[in-house]
């Protein structure tokens, strides 16, 4: 039987795999599982229960739309999630945290929270659970925070009122009058605690996770990044602190108004801390490095230290101990693709436990290790990893799908690019690729633009599926990308555009030297900084080069970009504030060379992206307008820096691929001869 071309209908039957939590034995593990409804529009998530030693995966819940971030008890008796749902004739405002045994039958909610819950972690004993709430901060006990939270929705105003620097990030507001507070609730009782009620700490305004606390092995501390500046900018820098739970008594750990510290994580015995630590004093791209604080005589040494400090590499959190206190488990980027790595302390190495593909989360207890990764290929798998056995799948969700589909062949390449440097780009070839046939050639130029994809399903800009319409895919890790040292990455700090043009024309000088590539019909696209470059390449690129752009949430305007939620950012990137000297942020911006802009161009934007604001495409496109280019706008009134909907994904599909085919000559007929 033939297999069919993977498409946007195919792209959305895939089932989405969470993060996944092991029980304290090693033996199962718990994980949210994602299906999407084209008919309805809609997502559903529920929780599934996977066995490492072979058993068949069983769904654990049924009854919610949006279970999500499973978290097994320390005793192994209950699975704690976040959802809304309807119970006891209650329906929740906002989301709540729920218990439900491994074994089956209902889940509880464990409490109401008015506020809602925004992430969580299990105390040792198994009866609390620490977790995040937005708070009204003047405000004290769960009553007055229950009534304020109705008050306010039950209010006929819609204005959003604030003095701060920050407030609202991505796609969302923060709550209006409220910061983000560390509460503790009872699993029997439902009794919630704010421990940080009557004092100024609040965590990250922006994303508050499981991974901005921990808790001490006997309950008795918990550990946790906070803002240090009173006026809590968009670029704020973090200190690490500690409290007493039971006296509430608080000390800093950790504090340099020159460092951002985060995702702090107490060893097995409670006697070291180790954090993810950035000298933002320095330069605002530095990486994240492993630090670490230890005890001595039952107090904190007064200093910490960064012990990855050689290691040419950001770390990215979770942070997680080996159970012998000897090295730190962690992901990071290398070359296009995230691996699982192990950092030994008393040699200070780091070391591939598990090659990605793309890792995206991982646990491990009684020394067995779970991993999710993903790779072009396929989405995202789950892996046991037990001690003295070959790794082992523990699901299938998505195989008999893909199995229906054919995908086409992928691989690595590297080229000279800008400063002589070697750039890494990824091709990707359609389905039955013959080198002695021609192909459309389409760019897709990744946002960030300190990101660095390669060996990685992307569950929007799907790779296979672009090259599945029939085009070779190609895609730049140009200077700036993650991934291949800071050197690289921080090389396009105050000269946005200009090298990252240069890597892109090497790959296209590439392209069009190979035998399949129909120069005729190369076509380039970019979403967020890759909309930028899409941009920048039209004002600096002589028309013909490329057929078409496409331009999804770009930045177009850095003066007017100054609207983001980014904002404190733009000088430390382009060198200058626009007042203090706008020739320099100018000369970064596309906006500046519109008068050169002369090929055809779609402009997609969603109304509710804060990072790149619809202005941006709204700009962009009507500029090319008033200059008499052809350009076709798509926008999103419900749509953010993503878009998220899978009728609203259709849409972008089809508008997208008849975009290039609008724009498309054909296969050049071959001669007439006489």
């Amino acid at each position: 039987m033939a297999k069919k071309k993977f498409d946007v209908d195919a792209l959305w039957k895939v089932e989405r795999l969470g993060s996944p939590s092991l029980g304290p034995d090693g033996a199962q593990a718990a994980v949210s599982v994602t299906r999407h409804d084209m008919g309805e529009n809609k997502a559903h998530a529920s929780l599934w229960l996977l066995s490492t030693l072979g058993g068949r995966p069983r769904r654990l819940t049924h009854a919610g739309d949006k279970d999500g971030h499973p978290r097994f008890s320390p005793r192994g008796d209950l699975i704690a999630f976040v959802a809304r749902r309807e119970q006891e004739g209650h329906k929740d405002d906002e989301p709540q945290l729920y218990v439900i045994p491994p074994d089956g039958g209902e889940a509880r909610r464990v409490g109401s929270v008015p506020t809602g819950v925004e992430a969580f972690k299990w105390f040792p004993d198994g009866k609390r659970i620490a977790f995040v709430s937005y708070v009204w901060p003047e405000l004290r006990g769960a009553a007055a925070q229950a009534k304020a939270y109705k008050a306010w929705k039950d209010r006929k105003e819609t204005g959003y009122a604030t003095s701060e620097a920050t407030y609202r990030h991505w796609d969302h507001f923060i709550p209006m009058g409220r910061v983000p507070h560390l509460l503790v609730i009872e699993v029997e009782s439902g009794k919630v605690v704010d421990l940080f009620e009557g004092t100024s700490l609040e965590l990250s305004r922006t994303e508050p996770d499981a991974e901005s606390f921990d808790i001490s092995f006997d309950g008795r501390r918990i550990v946790f990044s906070h803002d240090l500046s009173p006026l809590h900018p968009v670029d704020a820098c973090h200190a690490i602190a500690e409290m007493e739970v039971r006296s509430r008594r608080v000390t800093e750990l950790a504090r340099d108004p020159a460092w951002d510290l985060t995702a702090p994580h107490y060893s097995p015995d409670g006697e070291r801390l180790a954090f993810l630590a950035a000298n933002q004093g320095r330069k605002h791209t530095m990486p994240r490095q492993l630090a670490l604080i230890e005890r001595e005589g039952g107090r904190w040494q007064r200093r910490w230290e960064v012990v990855s400090a050689e290691w040419d590499h950001e770390l990215n959190p979770p942070l997680r101990w080996e159970e012998d206190g000897l090295a730190v488990l962690f992901l990071a980027e290398q070359r296009g693709r995230t691996h699982l790595w192990r950092f030994d302390l008393a040699d200070r190495r780091a070391e591939i436990v598990v090659e990605g593909g793309t890792l995206g989360g991982f646990d491990k207890a009684a020394g067995t290790l779970v991993t999710l990764a993903d790779t072009a290929d396929h989405p995202a798998r789950l892996t046991a990893h037990l001690p003295g056995e070959q790794p082992r799948r523990i699901e299938t969700f998505n195989d008999a799908l893909l199995a229906g589909y054919s995908l086409g062949p992928h691989e690595e390449r590297w080229i000279t690019g800008a400063q002589g440097d070697k750039v890494q780009m990824w091709v990707f070839y359609p389905p039955g690729f013959d080198p002695k046939k021609k192909y459309p050639v389409m760019h897709t130029l990744h946002g960030g633009p300190h990101t660095g994809p390669g060996d990685h399903w992307h569950y929007r800009w799907n790779y296979k599926l672009f090259a599945a319409q029939g085009y070779v895919v190609v895609n730049v890790n140009y200077h700036g990308s993650s991934g291949f040292g800071h050197v690289f990455l921080d090389s396009i700090t105050h000269r946005w555009g200009e090298l990252e043009l240069q890597d892109i024309e090497a790959a296209t000088d590439w392209v069009l030297k190979q035998p399949w590539a129909d120069r005729r019909r190369v076509f380039a696209t970019g979403g967020s900084y890759g909309g930028f470059m899409v941009a920048w390449m039209n004002g600096h690129l002589k028309p013909g080069r490329y057929a078409a752009y496409i331009c999804h949430a770009g930045c177009f305007d850095w003066t007017a970009m100054f609207a983001d939620d980014a904002y404190a950012w733009h000088a430390k990137e382009l060198g200058a504030w626009y007042w203090d000297d706008l020739a320099r942020v100018n000369a970064q911006s596309p906006h500046a060379f519109a008068g050169a802009m002369k090929t055809p161009t779609l402009v997609i934007h969603g109304a509710l992206d804060y990072r790149v604001p619809d202005q941006q495409g709204l700009a962009y496109y009507n500029t090319l307008k008033a200059r008499g280019v052809e350009a076709r706008l798509l926008w999103f009134p419900d749509e953010n820096h993503w878009i998220l909907k899978p009728r609203n994904s259709k849409l972008w599909h089809e508008e997208f691929f008849g975009w290039l085919a609008a724009h498309d000559p054909g296969p050049r007929k071959p001669s007439a001869k006489g």
